[in-house]
């Protein structure tokens, strides 16, 4: 699960603008509700931001 969070905040700092989830499911061919799930954990652990609802971006 470890790799596939860094895959996350990888295609975030690609785009370098927030990004939804479907989005970064897109950009790295990974299932969405598996990066919902991702992106709770990653918001809890202070990785990543929400600048705007529903949208992502590294911190």
């Amino acid at each position: 699960m470890l790799t596939k969070k860094i895959k996350y905040i990888e295609a975030m700092k690609k785009v370098s603008e927030p990004m939804s989830a479907g989005q970064i499911a897109d950009a790295t061919g990974i299932d969405r509700k598996e990066i919902d799930k991702g992106m709770k954990t990653l918001k809890k652990d202070e990785k990543i931001v929400s600048p705007k609802r529903c949208y992502w971006e590294p911190k």
